[in-house]
C-alpha cells in the first residue's frame, strides 16, 4: 500500500452519479472514500465530470489542479510555443528531422513530455506518485478521447507508473536514445500556476532526495543522452560533471552526452 501517512489523501466525487467512479478508483489506490464536504484529508483527489483533479481542503488552499492537454497552457505552447527552439527540445536534441525517442523519468504533470511529443518524439513517461500518477493518466485519456491533433500526440506517450531506478534498472523496453529528468527542487518561480502545484505536490512527492541514484540509472541506460532539468542556480546533480548546460531565465539543462545524436 502506497504510504500517504504524512499527508492524508482520500478520494472524493463531483456529483452523485460519479461516486461509484470514485470509490473504483479509492480501491485501486488503496485510499479512502471521502465526500467532498468532509474535511478528514488534506487533499482531495475529485472525481468529476471533466475528469480527475486534485483539491487541498485547507482554508485559503489554491484551486484544483487537473492534467489537461486539450485546452488551456499546453494548447497555447502547442501552438505559439516556439517549436524546436524551445528550450527542452534543444536539450533533448530535436534538430532537422532528428526526433530521438525519449524516456521522461520524472513525468510529473507531462507538460515536457507533451511538448516533445508534439514535436514528433516518441516519450515513455514514468510517474513513481500514485496520485499524481492517475492525474496524468486521466489527462492523456481524455486528450486521445479528443481526436484530431491532440490524440495523435498522445498516442505518442505511453506511461508508466512505477519507481523510475527499479524500471531504468530492470529496462526491457527499447533504449531510449535520451532521458529526460525534471527531479523536485524549491520551486522558486512567482508564477501563480507554479505554487499553486508546489503547494499541492510538495507533500505528496516531497524533494527527490535519491537525485543522484536516478542521474546514475539514467546514464546505465540511455543509449545517446541525458538532460537533467535544474534551477538556473542550482548545482548540478552529484556524480560526473555534465558535458554541456543551456540555460534560460529560471532554469537550465545539464547535458551529459555519451555519444552524438
Amino acid at each position: 500500500m502506497s504510504d500517504f501517512s504524512s499527508c492524508p489523501v482520500a478520494v472524493s466525487w463531483l456529483l452523485p452519479e460519479l461516486q461509484q467512479l470514485a470509490a473504483e478508483l479509492a480501491a485501486r489506490l488503496q485510499l479512502p472514500l471521502q465526500a467532498a464536504d468532509a474535511q478528514d484529508a488534506e487533499l482531495l483527489l475529485q472525481v468529476g465530470s471533466d475528469g480527475l483533479s486534485l483539491q487541498a481542503t485547507a482554508a485559503g488552499a489554491p484551486g484544483a489542479v487537473r492534467v489537461d492537454f486539450v485546452e488551456g497552457a499546453l494548447a497555447h505552447r502547442r501552438q505559439f510555443g516556439g517549436g524546436t527552439g524551445q528550450m527542452v527540445a534543444k536539450a533533448v536534441g530535436l534538430r532537422g528531422a532528428l526526433r530521438p525517442n525519449v524516456l521522461d523519468a520524472t513525468a510529473g504533470l507531462g507538460r515536457d513530455a507533451f511538448v516533445l511529443a508534439a514535436l514528433g518524439c516518441e516519450v515513455t513517461l514514468v510517474e513513481r506518485q500514485p496520485v499524481i500518477a492517475a492525474l496524468l493518466a486521466d489527462g492523456l485519456q481524455r486528450a486521445r478521447q479528443a481526436g484530431g491533433e491532440v490524440a495523435e500526440i498522445a498516442a505518442r506517450m505511453q506511461l508508466l507508473t512505477g519507481d523510475a531506478i527499479e524500471l531504468m534498472a530492470d529496462w526491457s523496453g527499447p533504449v531510449p536514445q535520451v532521458i529526460h529528468l525534471d527531479p523536485m527542487f524549491p520551486h522558486r518561480d512567482k508564477s501563480a500556476l507554479v505554487k499553486k502545484e508546489m503547494r499541492l505536490f510538495r507533500p505528496l512527492a516531497g524533494d527527490d532526495l535519491d537525485a543522484p541514484a536516478l542521474l546514475a540509472a539514467a546514464l546505465q541506460l540511455a543509449s545517446h543522452r541525458v538532460a537533467v532539468k535544474r534551477p538556473r542556480k542550482a548545482p548540478a546533480i552529484d556524480g560526473p560533471p555534465p558535458s554541456a548546460q543551456l540555460s534560460g531565465q529560471s532554469s537550465r539543462y545539464d547535458i551529459y552526452g555519451k555519444k552524438k545524436l
